[in-house]
């Protein structure tokens, strides 16, 4: 062991040797270099403090020096100290002769090249030098500009360091907790949903739209912007409902596509939807949407659809279909689709850091979403932010990563069904007997699986949230859905408080308004003969659906 460290000595020493030191060094530096070193390897042999001074001393017996007295470990770091400092000065002196060197010579390279800029120079001093007159006469015009420029870049280092500051410590507003205030259902299985009602009444209601949300929503954002005069003029019953977990209804102990359907169907029959109903599905609401024509297709009018999310692992994708999917997301969201596929309770961490941390944020980066300008401008405008920051309240009151974590796993997993199933086509007939007495039986009647109502979809051209290639995917598996591509429109800006893209809408879906229905009531008061008495009898004369 001993051997090893006294090879790392003195290879120390060899190296401490060969470094070039400045000619001006004293002598008395090196010696005491030496002397360090010889001390290291003392030590790491591990030689007693008398050896070391009776090597010290015939060591300079050696050389001729009459060392009589022992020089300390204490003497040997002050002289070391000392050489450091010589050296010190000796490097700044050096540094100060080479400056000397390059600027201070005529011939040097920095005042040939300085040389050059004389010319230009001063050609922009005399174009300035008007501004002289306004110098005060007892100060020196060079003086004065050297002063005046030092100002300048001062103040304009002032000013950017206070607006850096104040751009990078934005105000955080903190999440408010509001009073409940939803209207609630009972579901057949004891659980609560609570639900939002626009539009006419539901004795008067023409058309009835249910809305499930989509994901960090609730019930209150229904279709945003929408005016109450729009669906009085078209005669419109808009229903919107919080999911289980969000907003104010009770969280479902082992939620799907098919519970999601069914509950749908329950609270439609619990605020009086007895007709048919049309399912308005966007962006990851739109789940909900397709799990309603594939699990409830008897209770629905129609669909409508807005850049509706579909599985993005979906086998019957081309890989072109995959690839422009894929290549329009961030790649923290493509990681967190991964981990909603393989490691969905990690996701807790970082909604925990974002939408479930108590403070308010920006959706892109919340949700990792890329998005085009119009996109952009619309998120940074005082309207959407008012709207995007109550939403995210009640949508997070309960605090609960579960349901959140729940919507994240449907998106990416086995639904149950595929949209191919949803697809309008001839039954095929099965094999035996029974089933050929069937198809005799009737005979002319065809029958015919998927949904057999209307499916609209509406997508944007520059959306990056839902890519148009999700939509192609779509139209390609069902070719009767009606698409409607809108050039320049992103994820937001058609859906979001635009008013005539919500007339739009409407007139695709139900043509020309005709308002809400109207039962005109009126009664006969002529008198009656009947036992001597008179009697108002009010009858029911005229009772019209208009």
């Amino acid at each position: 062991m001993g051997h090893g460290k006294a090879k790392l000595s003195f290879r120390l020493l060899a190296v401490l040797m060969i470094i070039p030191l400045p000619k001006t060094l004293h002598i008395k530096f090196r010696d005491t270099l030496i002397k360090i070193c010889h001390l290291f390897y003392f030590y790491m042999m591990g030689t007693s403090e008398d050896q070391y001074a009776r090597f010290v001393n015939s060591a300079a017996w050696s050389n001729g020096h009459h060392g009589s007295e022992t020089e300390s470990f204490g003497y040997q770091v002050r002289e070391f100290v000392k050489g450091v400092m010589e050296m010190s000065v000796e490097f700044a002196k050096g540094c100060r002769d080479i400056v000397r060197q390059s600027l201070g010579k005529e011939d040097s390279f920095m005042r040939k090249n300085l040389g050059k800029l004389k010319g230009p120079c001063d050609k922009v001093c005399g174009k300035l030098r008007f501004f002289n007159e306004y110098l005060p006469e007892d100060k020196d015009p060079l003086h004065a500009w050297s002063v005046i420029c030092f100002v300048l870049v001062l103040a304009f280092a002032v000013l950017s360091v206070n607006t850096e500051g104040e751009n990078s410590i934005p105000l955080e507003k903190k999440l408010s907790i509001h009073p409940l205030s939803a209207d609630r259902i009972l579901l057949p299985d004891g659980r609560y949903i609570a639900y939002r009602e626009e539009g006419v009444a539901a004795d008067r209601a023409r058309y009835s739209i249910i809305v499930p949300h989509n994901f960090l929503s609730s019930r209150l954002a229904g279709i945003p912007g929408l005016k109450a005069s729009l669906l009085e003029e078209f005669g419109i019953r808009l229903l919107t409902y919080d999911l289980p977990g969000f907003g104010e209804s009770d969280p479902h102990p082992s939620r799907n596509l098919e519970s999601s359907a069914l509950d749908m169907s329950f609270f439609a029959s619990s605020v009086g939807v007895n007709d048919k109903f049309w399912v308005l599905g966007y962006s990851s609401g739109g789940l909900h949407a397709w799990a309603a024509l594939k699990y409830i297709p008897d209770r629905l009018a129609g669909a409508a659809m807005f850049a509706p999310m579909v599985n993005p692992y979906d086998s019957m994708m081309t890989k072109g279909e995959m690839y422009g999917i894929w290549e329009k997301w961030t790649r923290k969201r493509k990681f967190m689709y991964f981990l909603a596929r393989r490691f969905p309770r990690s996701l807790v961490y970082f909604y925990r850091r974002t939408f479930l941390s108590g403070k308010h944020g920006k959706i892109d980066k919340w949700l990792s979403l890329s998005l085009g300008k119009r996109d952009r401008a619309l998120i940074e405008d005082p309207i959407y932010e008012e709207f995007w920051q109550r939403d995210v309240e009640e949508s997070v009151r309960q605090g609960n990563a579960k349901p959140f974590l729940e919507e994240a796993v449907l998106q990416v997993s086995n639904w149950g069904f595929r949209l191919a199933d949803l697809k309008l086509q001839k039954k095929q007939q099965g094999k035996g007997i029974v089933s050929l007495l069937k198809s005799f039986l009737s005979r002319g009647q065809d029958e015919y699986t998927g949904f057999l109502g209307p499916i609209h979809i509406w997508q944007g051209m520059d959306d990056r949230v839902v890519p148009p290639s999700m939509t192609d995917f779509v139209h390609r598996v069902l070719p009767g859905a009606a698409m409607h591509k809108l050039p320049y429109e992103g994820h937001f800006t058609y859906f979001y408080f635009c008013d005539e893209c919500h007339r739009q809408i409407f007139t695709t879906l139900f043509g020309t308004p005709q308002g809400p229905l109207n039962i005109a009531v009126e009664v006969d008061q002529s008198p009656v003969e009947g036992d001597g008495e008179e009697q108002e009898e009010g009858t029911f004369c005229n009772a019209t659906l208009n």
